[in-house]
């Protein structure tokens, strides 16, 4: 019985195959590679809303951009002596959504023809602009606007600026997704502001 309970054994040990045999090592999968774009369109509660919604952006971090101050605080940006913009900082998948449909966002959610200001917030912390990362984006970003200046869908000239990117500063942390955090302070924030029917003025009915 002995002899035939080694021989078992003896026929299993050939029989199995080493690990590393079995199948082939799988590689780790391959990171997303992922682009940044940074839009200032006044509050950046309401940015970051409208940017959060669009499939194929996976972050957007409210902040401060376009200034002379060093890591300036909101309490300091607000006064409109800094030279920053809230702005938001958008990460996102150019494999899922591309720069031009995040620039047509942009523009359907701010009023291009105010300056200084957009909708009840007034002062250039408040104004619009797109601040571009590399060439390619000026391009597109400018070519945007051309478009805009050349179909006129509304009265007034547009004045948002398109700027080079200068050093982020993400702003405080009470800030960010503010429009889920504090949503009654939010919701009555954007209704009296007259946001929604200024850009319904401007664009129509929000698409769907």
């Amino acid at each position: 019985m002995k002899a035939l309970h080694g021989l078992i054994l003896l026929l299993a040990s050939a029989l199995v195959v080493p690990a590393a045999a079995q199948a082939p090592a799988q590689k780790p999968p391959a990171k997303t590679k992922t682009a940044q774009a940074v839009f200032a369109g006044g509050c950046f509660w309401c940015m970051e809303e409208a940017y959060d919604k669009v499939p194929g952006v996976i972050s957007v971090v409210s902040g401060y951009s376009g200034g002379h101050v060093k890591s300036p605080t909101y309490e300091q940006v607000i006064t409109g002596r800094t030279g920053h913009a809230e702005v938001v900082l958008v990460e996102y998948d150019p494999a899922k959504v591309s720069y031009q449909k995040l620039l047509d966002v942009f523009w359907r959610n701010i009023d291009p023809t105010q300056g200084n200001g957009q909708f009840c917030d007034f002062g250039s912390q408040y104004r619009s602009a797109i601040f571009y990362q590399d060439e390619e984006q000026k391009r597109l970003a400018e070519a945007s606007k051309k478009a805009l200046e050349k179909s006129r869908p509304f009265k007034g000239d547009i004045v948002t600026e398109v700027s080079q990117a200068a050093e982020f500063f993400r702003a405080e942390d009470y800030h960010q997704r503010y429009y889920i955090t504090n949503p009654l302070s939010y919701y009555f924030y954007k209704a009296g502001c007259g946001r929604e029917a200024r850009l319904q003025q401007l664009w129509g009915p929000p698409r769907k």
